[in-house]
């Protein structure tokens, strides 16, 4: 058994480009939770493993000048804090992820499977109580006392349940495409 906890993992979501025909005046945006918490059960089998994660929404953070940085040409240049604050206050709100009702989002493996060198994870993600099931490709590196995992998927809002953030009648809009990415070390207990 695997344990996560604290600033162990990293898990990012970057918006393609914001639409409508005031565009000019948004930005890309990169999302992400420093805070996941859960534990991660290793098999003999790997196929038979598991993990349940979960991170809390009030947490996640807003265009991180480091992590935009890593991102490309396509997040060039930092984000004026004003900005970040109201791109967060919007997504926080009870139109995009309602992070009062609903704290934390969830994620649950439901098995493995082989794909040559990365581990296919059947992945349930729970957002507002909207479940949705992926197929994500993992990479990995297991020792006895660690365990290190990363991989990318890509997604769109709508597959999570949430309708993508608009503004002035759709005049600014993010975009309902967006790339999940995680980093993620786990400690043996």
């Amino acid at each position: 058994m695997f344990d996560l906890t604290g600033k162990t993992a990293l898990i990012t979501g970057a918006t393609g480009p914001i639409g409508g025909t005031l565009a000019r005046a948004g930005h890309n945006h990169i999302v992400a939770s420093h805070d996941v918490a859960g534990s991660i059960h290793v098999a003999q089998d790997l196929a038979r493993s598991s993990c349940e994660l979960s991170f809390p929404v009030a947490a996640l953070t807003v265009d991180e000048a480091e992590l935009r940085a890593a991102q490309g040409s396509d997040f060039a240049g930092d984000v004026p804090e004003s900005a970040r604050a109201g791109t967060r206050h919007n997504m926080l709100g009870p139109a995009v992820l309602n992070a009062d009702a609903y704290p934390l989002i969830k994620l649950k493996c439901a098995g493995f499977e082989s794909d040559g060198e990365h581990l296919l994870a059947h992945l349930q993600i729970e957002v507002r109580d909207h479940r949705s099931e992926f197929t994500v490709p993992v990479s990995y590196t297991l020792s006895s006392s660690e365990l290190l995992a990363q991989g990318e998927l890509p997604l769109k809002q709508t597959d999570l349940g949430l309708a993508p953030f608009t503004a002035l009648l759709g005049a600014l809009a993010v975009q309902d495409e967006m790339q999940l990415q995680f980093h993620i070390v786990a400690r043996a207990q």
